[in-house]
């Protein structure tokens, strides 16, 4: 490989583990609170038997 090829593969690299780190670590300082208005709780369907 020549050395601009490497050197793209880093930079490559380097780009996509950021891009995950920086979500993960977005993601603990500010975690996604789950909607109350989703339904699917046991309250939302009557019972048949």
């Amino acid at each position: 490989m020549t050395t601009s090829a490497v050197i793209m593969m880093i930079v490559a690299a380097l780009l996509l583990w950021g891009g995950f780190v920086a979500a993960v670590l977005h993601l603990r300082r500010t975690p996604e609170v789950p909607d109350d208005d989703q339904g699917f709780g046991s309250e939302d369907y009557p019972r048949t038997t």
